[in-house]
């Protein structure tokens, strides 16, 4: 993990790091989670969120950078190191709420280094 929970492991890209990944799919390490619906590539403050579908009951999540381990372009993949109960158990989603800083916050301690 980064130390920054924020910022895209410089390994997780195998190319192109202008990639628009909004329409990917999204694999936790055990599993299919959802695609890619939006995303955030500001330095020090990119994620994806991610539409969950029927997996969760039409969620929505968001995963900092930091949780994605590769993102496979040919594909169209983003892997995320975590499990989909990990992923499921995160600060839940709120429209409203989720670029607030203190969803930011909970969500970064959540992710972020030594947090599992």
């Amino acid at each position: 993990m980064t130390d920054n929970v924020w910022s895209y492991r410089p390994e997780a890209y195998s190319g192109e790091q202008t990639l628009d990944l909004v329409g990917f799919d999204v694999e936790a390490t055990d599993g299919k989670i959802g695609s890619v619906d939006e995303e955030s590539n500001a330095v020090g403050d990119s994620y994806i969120v991610v539409d969950t579908g029927f997996w969760i009951f039409g969620k929505k999540v968001v995963l900092p950078a930091g949780t994605v381990h590769q993102i496979d372009p040919q594909e169209r993949k983003v892997y995320i190191s975590r499990t989909k109960q990990e992923i499921k158990d995160a600060p839940e989603f709120d429209e409203a709420t989720y670029k607030e800083p203190d969803y930011r916050d909970k969500l970064g301690g959540y992710y972020g280094p030594g947090a599992r």
